[in-house]
């Protein structure tokens, strides 16, 4: 007697999809480079939900590993939610972060996507510091003993 395969209710089919995206996060800041490697490429089949795993990955306070497999997923986006990715990408240049700069910048030109040369900066703006010289005039001048500078 073959055993009849019953089809998932839609509840079960979320709790099923729930597990999945959580199981591919964790893969995605495995150890291993060849599983973060295929969790954010599996990641990027999954439309919306991927994008948002792979977008909090990429932003978020994590390894480089995993920001540079994040930025492979976003890479290979395909579809209505590729727009979306570059926007992501893109965005992430901006960010404070180095590393997260670093990576996005090296997505978009593996993408063939033209990057700004100086990308401006969020919040506050770096400025060059520089050595000035300050008049004399304003301060009084210091007297030399005669008597100490004989000694």
């Amino acid at each position: 007697m073959e055993s009849e395969r019953r089809k998932p209710t839609g509840r079960e089919k979320d709790e099923a999809a729930v597990k999945l995206l959580e199981k591919l996060q964790e893969q995605l800041q495995s150890s291993d480079a060849s599983n973060r490697r295929r969790a954010a490429f599996n990641l990027s089949w999954l439309q919306e939900d991927g994008l948002e795993v792979l977008r909090d990955a990429l932003f978020g306070d994590s390894q480089i590993t995993t920001k540079n497999a994040a930025a492979y997923g976003l890479r290979k986006m395909r579809g209505r939610m590729r727009k979306m990715a570059l926007e992501i990408l893109r965005q992430g240049l901006t960010r404070r972060d180095r590393a997260t700069r670093e990576v996005c910048t090296n997505a978009l030109r593996l993408l063939g996507e033209g990057v700004p040369a100086k990308v401006p900066q969020q919040g506050r703006t770096v400025r060059s510091l520089q050595i000035k010289d300050i008049p004399r005039t304003g301060r009084p001048r210091t007297r030399v003993d005669a008597r100490r500078a004989r000694r």
